[in-house]
Formats: C-alpha cells, sequence, structure tokens
C-alpha cells in the first residue's frame, strides 16, 4: 500500500470509530468528548512514522525558508500586545520538537541541550540553527524508531496513546504555527518562498 493511503487510513481509524463509539453511546470526558478505541493492531507503525516523518520535513522546511527570508530585526515584531513573537514562533516551534520526544518518548535532545528557555531567543542566527538542530533532532531518533516503541503505549497531555499518535501531534503543533508564521511574512510583506 502507498503510504498517503496507510495515512488516510489511520486517519480514518483514529476518527471514524470516534464517531461511531459516540452514537453508541461510549463514555465521554469531562468536556463531552467521547474517546476513540485504538487504531487496530494490524496497521504497520513504521508506515505511519514515514509518513509522518515526510510531512514533518515538508513542514520545517517552509518554517526554515521563513526563517531565512524574515530580516533579523523582524524576529522581535509581533502583530500585537501579548502575541508571540516572529523568533519566538520559530523556537516555541524547536521547543517542542525537543519536548515531545524527550517528555513523551523518553528521547533526550542532542548532547544534553537545555530548551527549556529557547523561547526568549531572538537572534536570527542562533533561532535558525537551534530550529535546524530541533529538525535534525526529530529526523535521526523519529527515522530510528522501532516498531515497538511506535506502538508502544506512553502518556500525551493525560492520555494514554501510542507513540505514533506522539508524533502525529508534533506535526500538528507545528503546522498551527507554520500557518501563524506564513501570516506573520505576509504582514511584513514577505511572500513565502514557496508561494512565489
Amino acid at each position: 500500500m502507498k503510504p498517503r493511503f496507510i495515512a488516510a487510513l489511520v486517519v480514518a481509524g483514529v476518527l471514524a470509530p470516534a464517531g461511531l463509539f459516540a452514537q453508541d453511546g461510549g463514555v465521554s470526558d469531562a468536556g463531552g468528548i467521547h474517546e476513540a478505541p485504538p487504531v487496530p493492531a494490524g496497521t504497520d507503525p513504521t508506515a505511519i512514522r514515514d509518513e509522518i516523518l515526510d510531512h514533518f520535513q515538508r513542514s520545517s522546511r517552509k518554517i526554515s525558508e521563513l526563517a531565512r527570508v524574515m530580516p533579523a530585526e523582524k524576529f522581535s515584531w509581533a502583530p500585537g500586545e501579548g502575541v508571540m513573537q516572529v523568533g519566538e514562533v520559530y523556537m516555541h516551534i524547536a521547543r517542542y520538537n525537543f519536548m515531545y520526544l524527550d517528555e513523551n518518548l523518553g528521547i533526550a535532545p542532542p548532547n544534553g541541550f537545555d530548551y527549556a528557555d529557547i523561547e526568549s531567543i531572538r537572534d536570527k542566527d542562533r533561532v535558525r540553527e537551534i530550529h535546524e538542530m530541533s529538525v535534525r533532532h526529530v529526523m535521526e531518533q523519529v527515522g530510528a524508531l522501532t516498531e515497538a516503541k511506535l506502538d508502544g503505549q506512553t502518556e500525551l497531555y493525560g492520555r494514554t496513546v501510542q507513540g505514533w499518535a506522539v508524533l502525529l501531534q508534533l506535526v500538528s503543533h507545528m503546522n498551527e504555527h507554520v500557518g501563524q508564521s506564513v501570516s506573520y511574512a505576509r504582514m511584513n510583506g514577505i511572500v513565502p518562498p514557496w508561494s512565489r
């Protein structure tokens, strides 16, 4: 099967049962949202991993390109009071690239890198360096995850999930901020390089 088709099946396997579960009167959490049952055991976790990594790499390239073309003085720019600055968004993405692997999959950052306070960095060169390091870390470490690790259980935001679900969250989180970063770029008259 093609990886994209498998990913579509995974999404359908997660979302469709949730709808059926809700119709069957399944148990709701405090917010009234029904929890979906686990993805069927026949789904190949390494195929899911590879598909998610492909999406991760594509989105990471977009952030890298935006960071490259954004002028250094704009790394401290924000569209309003109390809203993340450009450099903060890039560092927020990098922080979570390290954090999801560390806290949810037990994969420490490279060379004991301390990612806790990186969101305060605004120097363009340093921001780009740390972001690229976080991308390399994810690509290398996630690419080496075994089927057992991907299929195994872990905790994510207080829920028990399979390891591959952490990767899905990683990409979902980043893509939210890719959209934010595109908006920031366009607000500053910068056309994303892939849109030209």
